[in-house]
């Protein structure tokens, strides 16, 4: 019988994605079922079972549920990503252990991590996954994704199988479905009062549905569970629709991509077409490798685009030996199209009609910004560090044409100057100085701050300091509630409105989720602003300074679009406050049956100097007949696009709106949603299913005000560290026989923690599985010492192994040898030219602050860092390209990647693979971050944590540099000139380049290229 048994009956083990009927993502499905092994030596349970009872009754002396009752009980609330369950439904089964044994689903969890050098055998024939496809039609920046999974239960038991789907939160589901026995059970979509009454207690009650959950920034999951019976198949199909936003002059579509198991027939077709054409098209993944890349296709002309994804079983293995999938990560896709009209594109599909706009040539309006920033006592540590950081980077960045001040809070509001002053080189070194200086203590008294920025204003501009046609902006960034002065978050939203009159814009920053985003979101736009969420994370500067980009660049103000009156019906917002570069205006509406044949459009806006008139038509017969090919267009889509955005705009103005009138925008919102399909905050979505299985279930979209808790973690943190992470802590000491003795070990290495209540096999010396290796054995600096027992254990344990490894105490040893001088990796490693063996290993020692390592105005790149003697290595190296235009920043931290005024980071041996006109950036495993084109020098950037642990630079393909090349490094690209050498040691040469002579020494040295450890190479090495 299959199921979970008690120590006496043998154990289920599981390492997650070693079998491929495990979890995944997009979608996923879980196999809720834990077989019996077939074998286990009496070795490998005597250890099993003594770390049975050691965990439960060390780690867990609270009461642990009795094995014994249905299995699908046992193990659902593990945290681990992948969960097992064994449906025992319509059996009347239940497991009986040979005695009674008290524990609980973590320590079966533990077991499996610890014993994961057992050999064990499961049964194979479970759920499994022969078909996912994704097929997502972007038409008119309006993206519509069909998900759809096909699974079949090859076990002979009632299996388990979990459809989970990860998207966009500005995406609306439209339609979920499950065909079972060739039975279809649709969602259906319901008032959520209403679905909540009819089907779920719970959700009446204000608990979670459980089917929608928000995950990381920008994402929600989806999942539903079914039984599927021996030999069965199921068919679920997943349908969301949204619009993309264009943001700092792209359009991005994201789709997570996770099965976490080989998939048979795997593909993803991405169709996008554009009417007014494709200017840029990028694509990015977080997954590919080099197996992968030929998997990916993408086919552009004019107005369409065709990006697909197919890789093949073999492609999909991490090794030809391995079974698990290498697929786990996002497909991103951005773009941009062409805006030859000023006056903006209008597109007409089946009576229905979108307007864009975005002009271009615009010059960038004067601002008077006033940053009012939160330094009270909760943002102490990596926050403020981090707000420091970015506000000294977004200073940089002020216009000498603006104006600007700060204001920081903690209990009291100060401001650095008593005015605006201009941004003048002078005052933003001084701003800066200030910025630095900013420290975390004392409470939070927003409503005092606030008024203080609206006065500065009011001040200015009463002194006629505001120069003519400029914007006013606040920028607020602030970490939690109001506790000092006022403190009701109604009372400081009316004192700010009423204060601000309509004459400047608010923006609201929210960092982490201790601040209620419900109060600074109505905040925000109360004020003809928007809120935004600040992450926490490695990142958050530079989210930041993303968010400033973004409104750092105002080009019109009192926008307002006018079409005849007799022509259309039903508009969306047509008058908007502020328009600012990288971005889009988008409105939309119905024909009216008896409409022109030709739709024109004014739009009318305010310059610094003087108002604007934009016009422009567009046949009503000539764009129907543009959307007509099948192949990249859903049919009625523009009309389900103008839903889509009347549904958004309508929910954004219930947030501002008087209490009167929020109801009548509500049944607005509401209607809509019901009538194309929606699963918005107002419907939820009811999951049928067969009768014989548990009560529907309903299907709700988080709002983000309501997930401000939702990173408060509890439990135990020791086994989430290894449950959600899969990961092995890192060594604080260790040695290897090639890279010697490591205090710090890195990623090279494996870590033992060995801190109080947190036990592993090998602390414990516990009798491990007969193949499993004992590194304790070898180990030059330890020795464990088994000391007889003084004193019984604070809890009795019947097993003697247990006791007598409660008593094991570790040692160290002081041993002093005498060990030659480590070799130590180059900072740059220079492959010569016209040469096939010699290299140059340079360190650029003598050189203080910034340098330029190398340029090449013909290739259109520039390379700069700055090297710390300490380290003997960089602490950053930057690459900027011209063409096409992108800053690649290097620093131990991370990668920052910025185009088009936008940051992207990326952690070390995260692997990326992102492919642009001009460009192709990879980075793998190993940390080597490459920059390459087929018609440029290759460079490489990688973060050595081997010996002398820093930043390393690397060139292929150096043939490709022109005459002009120059810089510390690429002046060896030059005409070098060799001298003879030295006659009393052939190991000393002069090289001689551009009329300056360098010694050069021939030494060992390590080669970083492929990754740690390295290679002892001999090299001609060069201090400059």
């Amino acid at each position: 019988m299959p199921g979970v048994k008690g120590p006496g009956e043998g154990f289920a083990l599981f390492r997650r994605g070693t079998y491929p009927h495990s979890k995944l993502s997009l979608p996923f499905f879980g196999i809720h079922s834990c077989p019996q092994p077939r074998s286990m030596g009496r070795s490998s349970f005597a250890y099993l079972r003594s770390l049975w009872f050691l965990a439960c009754r060390s780690q867990f002396p609270r009461t642990c549920p009795h094995v014994g009752g249905a299995a699908n009980k046992l193990l659902i609330h593990s945290p681990l990503a992948v969960k097992f369950r064994s449906l025992l439904a319509d059996t009347g089964a239940t497991m009986k252990p040979p005695r009674p044994v008290r524990t609980c689903s973590k320590v079966l969890v533990l077991l499996s991590l610890l014993a994961i050098h057992q050999t064990t055998t499961a049964e194979k024939n479970g759920v499994d996954i022969y078909s996912l496809t994704v097929d997502s039609r972007v038409s008119s920046r309006f993206a519509h994704t069909v998900v759809t999974s096909r699974v079949v239960n090859r076990a002979n038991t009632v299996q388990e199988a979990t459809f989970q789907m990860e998207l966009p939160k500005k995406a609306f589901i439209t339609n979920f479905s499950m065909i079972i026995d060739g039975m279809t059970y649709p969602g259906i979509i319901k008032e959520k009062a209403e679905a909540q009454a009819q089907y779920s207690a719970a959700v009446a009650k204000g608990k979670s549905a459980g089917l929608v959950k928000a995950t990381g920034r920008n994402m929600e999951q989806f999942q539903v569970s079914v039984s599927v019976a021996p030999n069965a198949k199921i068919t679920f199909e997943l349908v969301y629709e949204e619009l993309l936003k264009r943001r700092l002059g792209v359009y991005e579509l994201l789709l997570k991509v996770r099965p976490q198991q080989l998939v048979k027939h795997l593909q993803m077709d991405i169709h996008i077409f554009e009417p007014q054409g494709i200017s840029f098209l990028e694509t990015e993944s977080t997954f590919m490798t080099n197996q992968l890349v030929d998997a990916l296709t993408t086919w552009q002309n004019k107005t369409k685009a065709h990006i697909r994804f197919k890789p093949t079983l073999s492609q999909q293995q991490k090794s030809p030996e391995q079974q698990e999938t290498v697929l786990d990560g996002n497909l991103i896709i951005r773009y941009d199209v062409d805006r030859a009209v000023s006056g903006g594109s209008i597109q007409i599909e089946n009576g229905y009609f979108v307007h864009y706009f975005a002009p271009e040539g615009l010059t960038t309006m004067p601002k008077n910004a006033v940053f009012v920033i939160d330094k009270s006592g909760s943002m102490s540590g990596r926050k403020i560090q981090q707000t420091r950081e970015a506000l000294i980077k977004i200073l940089d960045d002020l216009s000498p044409r603006d104006q600007f001040n700060l204001i920081v809070f903690s209990t009291e509001a100060t401001q650095w100057r008593p005015s605006l002053v201009p941004a003048s080189a002078e005052n933003v070194n001084k701003a800066r100085s200030f910025a630095a200086g900013i420290q975390a203590l004392g409470g939070t008294n927003i409503n005092d701050a606030m008024l203080m920025a609206v006065q500065l204003l009011d001040s200015s501009n009463q002194d006629e300091r505001l120069p003519e046609g400029s914007v006013s902006l606040i920028i607020l960034l602030t970490d939690g509630d109001p506790t000092v002065g006022e403190t009701n978050p109604r009372s400081i939203q009316n004192n700010v409105r009423e204060a601000v009159s309509g004459r400047y814009s608010l923006f609201c920053l929210g960092f982490g989720f201790d601040v209620s985003y419900a109060f600074l979101e109505k905040l925000a736009l109360d004020n003809g602003g928007l809120a935004r969420r600040i992450h926490e994370d490695s990142d958050s500067a530079l989210q930041l300074q993303d968010f400033y980009q973004e409104v750092a660049n105002p080009l019109l103000t009192a926008v307002t679009f006018e079409y005849p009156s007799n022509a259309v019906e039903e508009v969306t917002q047509n008058n908007f406050r502020l328009l600012f570069k990288g971005s889009e205006m988008v409105v939309a509406g119905k024909l009216q049956d008896w409409g022109p044949d030709v739709l024109t459009a004014t739009v009318s806006g305010k310059l610094p100097t003087q108002n604007i008139t934009f016009q422009t038509e567009s046949s009503v017969a000539e764009q129907e007949a543009e959307f007509q090919s099948p192949k990249y267009i859903f049919h009625n889509f523009m009309e389900r696009l103008w839903a889509y955005l009347t549904i958004q705009q309508l929910l954004e103005q219930t947030v501002s709106a008087s209490d009167a009138d929020q109801q009548a925008l509500r049944n607005q919102a509401l209607n809509l949603s019901l009538a194309y399909s929606f699963v918005t905050p107002l419907t939820s979505m009811v999951v049928t299913k067969p009768d014989d299985q548990e009560q529907s279930q309903v299907a709700e979209k988080p709002v983000e005000g309501e997930s401000r808790n939702r990173n408060v973690h509890s439990g135990s943190t020791f086994f989430k560290y290894y449950l959600q992470g899969a990961k092995i802590p890192k060594p604080e000491a260790s040695f290897s026989p090639r890279r010697g003795w490591n205090r710090q070990a890195g990623a090279a290495g494996s870590r033992m923690n060995f801190r109080p209540g947190v036990l592993n096999s090998r602390q414990l010396g516990l009798p491990g599985p007969p193949d499993a290796p004992d590194h304790a054995a070898f180990h030059p600096f330890r020795r464990l010492a088994i000391l007889p027992a003084s004193a019984p254990p604070a809890t009795s344990n019947p097993d003697p192994a247990v006791s007598r490894v409660m008593n094991i105490k570790i040692e160290e040893t002081t041993m002093t040898t005498q060990t030659p001088a480590p070799i130590q990796a180059p900072s740059a490693i220079l492959p010569l030219p016209g040469q096939s063996v010699e290299r140059l290993c340079v360190d650029p020692r003598h050189r203080q602050g910034p340098v330029n390592l190398l340029s090449d105005p013909e290739q259109g790149v520039e390379v700069t860092g700055q090297y710390e003697r300490e380290k003997a290595g960089f602490s950053w190296i930057e690459v900027i390209f011209k063409n096409p235009p992108v800053r690649v920043h290097a620093s131990p931290e991370h990668v920052v990647v910025t185009r088009n005024r936008r940051s992207s980071a990326y952690k070390w041996k995260e692997t990326l693979f992102s492919v642009m006109p001009g460009l192709k950036m990879t980075m793998d495993k190993t940390g080597l971050l490459l920059l390459s084109d087929p018609d440029k020098v290759t460079i490489g950037l990688l973060f050595w944590d081997g010996r002398g642990e820093g930043l390393r630079l690397l060139l292929r393909d150096t043939d490709r540099f022109s005459s002009h090349v120059g810089g510390t490094l690429g002046q060896f690209y030059q005409e070098v000139l060799w001298g003879s050498p030295a006659a009393s040691d052939d190991g000393k040469r002069t090289l001689r380049v551009q009329g300056n002579d360098h010694s050069a020494t021939r030494e060992r040295r390590l080669d970083y290229q492929e990754g740690p450890p390295g290679v002892e190479i001999s090299c001609w090495s060069v201090e400059l």
